[in-house]
């Protein structure tokens, strides 16, 4: 079945869902008041250069400095190499550049109060504020233009290399003497007719910025990408996508104006979704989108995943479950494992979990097992888009990877830590938290000499304290000779108590 995306645009909050085969295979989310940065270009100005990590902090308006390292920043485009990255992450492509054995050091190009203009390559995470780069890339639909570079590439998505000469003879004889482009992937098969007009539109862009940037303040913005459903549009559309569909009539009035002034000659069929139940509803994706939320996903045999996201990595442990195979042990962790595989690489992309990844397969006994699941998963991240970094199983059972992070996971956006537990995931029992009244109790006898104290305490601590804990409160208020009269507060967390000496 065809691919489809599905468009819920609010007020409020932008959502993009990407159906393939009836299965949620990706999903976007932004909000109004946290649009996404990555891609804008700014006047920045340098307030701090540091010589010990070889980066710079950058003043580009925003609430927090944004960090340029010194990769992002060198002098001499000479002593690079060029690479084609790939098309790794859909909001913003670029290229990569590979320092030689003699890098530029930062405190050789920049200094604190000069002005450089900067593109923001990853949003500001938790208490980071945006990576930035002097590489400027403005993405079109077939090519990405590289104004500051003067090299061509190729994605390496393209293999043939009969292909890949073509694009590249293409786009010599239509590119600028000082501008590089890379071809993406969708520019295979495309004819020079194509490349063209997203070159002629690419350096026109970059006129315009430049014309802007004369006229902006220091620090100030001076280009901002894309809306959100026009990014998804330009570079998630492809041909095997089926259709369109939006619920908002004003946006889908920009898609389609966006497809016929950007995308001549590309067919697509867009819908207008007018319905009263609401589109992700109608579609059955509201029911997939709060799954994404739980920690424990089951396997159709019946085993599961669990994953857990901290500050520092993500953790997934796969376990047998129900499923108690039909041979042999071995044979049933193998058909586990290997089901995991695809599961796991699913949740990576559609909950967009990025940095360090800990998988904890169940041990295999078998080293050819331990190959054949390295090698499933290894296949499975290959159809990401955003890169990843895998190791091979280690003798614990283990797997360490990394996958790119340039935007929140989607529990980062849609979530926040809980008040009770303060992001532990775990509180203190309701038998812990009577121990530790018990000894408050003591501690504020010494301090207070009234005959009566009042406990206000969550209902549930109170049935345990009247209960199970009810002969070691009596013999608590016979050594203190003082009454505890116990009060309950139904807006009291588990762990909330409060003491009240009465006169």
């Amino acid at each position: 079945m065809a691919k489809e995306m599905i468009f819920n645009c609010k007020d409020y909050e932008t959502r993009i869902a990407i159906i393939d085969n009836k299965t949620l295979a990706n999903l976007y989310v932004e909000r109004a008041d946290e649009r996404s940065i990555a891609g804008n270009i700014y006047n920045g100005k340098v307030v701090r250069v540091l010589p010990g990590m070889q980066a710079a902090f950058v003043d580009i308006g925003l609430g927090r400095t944004a960090f340029l390292y010194v990769a992002d920043a060198c002098c001499d485009e000479h002593e690079l190499d060029f690479l084609v990255a790939g098309e790794e992450e859909e909001e913003n492509i670029e290229g990569k550049w590979i320092t030689k054995p003699h890098p530029c050091a930062i405190e050789d190009i920049l200094q604190e109060g000069q002005e450089i203009l900067v593109q923001a390559s990853k949003e500001p995470l938790g208490t980071k504020g945006a990576r930035v780069t002097t590489y400027i890339s403005l993405p079109g639909r077939n090519l990405v233009a590289m104004p500051t570079a003067h090299h061509i590439g190729i994605s390496r998505k393209i293999t043939d290399e009969e292909e890949r000469e073509r694009l590249r003879k293409i786009i010599e004889s239509l590119r600028r003497p000082d501008f590089g482009f890379i071809a993406r992937t969708m520019s295979e098969g495309k004819g020079e007719d194509e490349l063209k007009k997203d070159v002629d539109y690419l350096v026109r862009l970059w006129e315009n910025i430049k014309s802007t940037r004369s006229k902006v303040g220091i620090p100030g913005l001076v280009h901002k990408d894309l809306s959100m459903t026009l990014r998804a549009v330009r570079d998630l559309y492809t041909e095997d996508t089926g259709r369109i569909v939006i619920d908002s009539k004003r946006e889908y009035q920009k898609i389609d104006e966006f497809m016929k002034k950007f995308m001549p000659g590309v067919p697509y069929s867009l819908e207008l979704y007018e319905g009263n139940v609401p589109i992700f509803d109608h579609f059955g994706i509201e029911i997939d989108v709060g799954k994404l939320f739980d920690k424990k996903v089951w396997l159709k045999s019946g085993g599961y995943i669990v994953i857990d996201e901290t500050e520092a990595l993500c953790a997934i442990d796969v376990n047998t479950g129900k499923y108690v195979g039909k041979r042999n042990l071995e044979e049933t962790i193998l058909k586990t494992n290997l089901e995991a595989v695809k599961e796991i690489a699913h949740q990576l992309r559609v909950r967009n979990i990025g940095g360090i990844i800990i998988i904890d397969f169940i041990d295999m006994v078998d080293e050819t097992n331990r190959d054949l699941v390295f090698n499933a998963l290894k296949m499975e991240l290959e159809k990401d888009r955003s890169k990843t970094s895998i190791q091979k199983i280690s003798e614990l059972g283990l797997i360490e990877m990394t996958r790119q992070r340039r935007r929140k996971s989607l529990a980062k956006i849609m979530c926040e830590s809980c008040p009770q537990c303060c992001g532990r995931g775990i509180i203190k029992s309701k038998t812990t938290i009577c121990y530790e009244i018990f000894r408050e109790l003591e501690r504020e006898s010494v301090r207070n000499l009234t005959k009566t104290i009042c406990l206000l305490v969550n209902p549930e601590v109170a049935r345990t304290l009247m209960e199970e804990e009810r002969k070691l409160l009596e013999n608590l208020e016979h050594r203190l000779m003082k009454k505890i009269i116990i009060q309950t507060d139904n807006s009291f967390l588990q762990d909330n108590y409060e003491i009240i000496p009465m006169h």
